[in-house]
């Protein structure tokens, strides 16, 4: 089973590479905030923007699986994104929101700690994400985005909740 992450792990690190060799890509991000740090997703997959009420928990899931929530009949899971991405700490507050994503056809919540805005970008004012030693997991960061001071780790939302640590979505292929 790990050799089968790993080759997973690999393969989508090999097609991050195709894609930053192409170039990068700008288009419209909605923006959120998890600790100190600013990230952007992909507006196409965000279905919408919630405050947080707390999930009902499922036994044995992985912390960072909050539990699920019932979203007009849809039983939704709820992902704590602070927790999966190792932010220090996760606080629930009147900020925290949950990003409701439709990734491959399946509705995700998200929870960060607060929304700040859709920002556009143009392929230039996006770089490629600079290479790090493997202990490093880049291989959900499609970039960095530059909108004057601020810094945006752009995300690939759908490969980040597709992951098999996820195990929230079959992957296809």
């Amino acid at each position: 089973m790990n050799m089968l992450n790993d080759a997973a792990h690999v393969a989508r690190a090999e097609a991050n590479r195709a894609l930053q060799a192409k170039g990068p890509h700008g288009g419209e991000f909605l923006t959120f905030r998890l600790g100190d740090e600013e990230y952007g997703i992909d507006i196409l997959r965000v279905q919408e923007i919630r405050s947080y009420e707390p999930p009902t928990r499922i036994a044995n899931a992985p912390a960072f699986i909050k539990g699920v929530v019932n979203l007009r009949g849809v039983i939704v899971p709820i992902v704590d994104l602070r927790l999966k991405l190792g932010c220090a700490s996760a606080e629930y507050n009147s900020f925290t929101v949950v990003i409701v994503l439709n990734v491959k056809g399946r509705v995700v919540g998200a929870v960060v700690d607060s929304v700040s805005d859709v920002l556009e970008l143009q392929g230039d004012a996006v770089k490629a994400a600079p290479e790090m030693n493997s202990a490093v997991d880049l291989s959900f960061i499609t970039g960095i985005g530059n909108v004057g001071e601020r810094m945006l780790i752009l995300m690939d939302i759908e490969a980040l909740m597709s992951s098999a640590d996820m195990g929230l979505i079959e992957s296809q292929g």
